[in-house]
């Protein structure tokens, strides 16, 4: 699946220590056959649980008694974590998330399948 960003690279923010920058995929105008008003998809976008890593910060994952195994995720990565969790910016329309590498809780190949439950 292809990158949800449609912003200038230069704009997105370099993050700090032990940050990663995430980008929210847009929100349907639909779940099935209803179609839902802007005020309950910018609830939906705003408790989402899936987006994809953009930027890792210069501390991320290297503390080697926390993350044995390496790195939890790489940018491009598809990464599921708790909703309402980070930061939360905007670029040009486009949301981005400043999370904790430690909030990633999982890697996976395709988005579009996650729902929060």
């Amino acid at each position: 699946m292809s990158l949800p960003v449609d912003v200038n690279e230069e704009a997105l923010p370099v993050p700090a220590g032990y940050r990663i920058l995430i980008a929210i995929p847009p929100r349907d105008d639909k779940i099935g056959s209803i179609y839902l008003p802007d005020s309950l998809k910018d609830k939906e976008q705003t408790a989402s649980i899936v987006g994809c890593v953009m930027r890792l910060g210069p501390d991320a994952y290297l503390d080697q008694d926390k993350y044995p195994s390496g790195p939890w995720c790489t940018v491009g990565d598809w990464v599921v974590f708790r909703a309402y969790s980070g930061t939360r910016i905007k670029i040009d329309g486009q949301e981005f998330r400043l999370i904790n590498d430690d909030t990633v809780e999982g890697v996976v190949d395709d988005p579009r399948k996650i729902v929060r439950a």
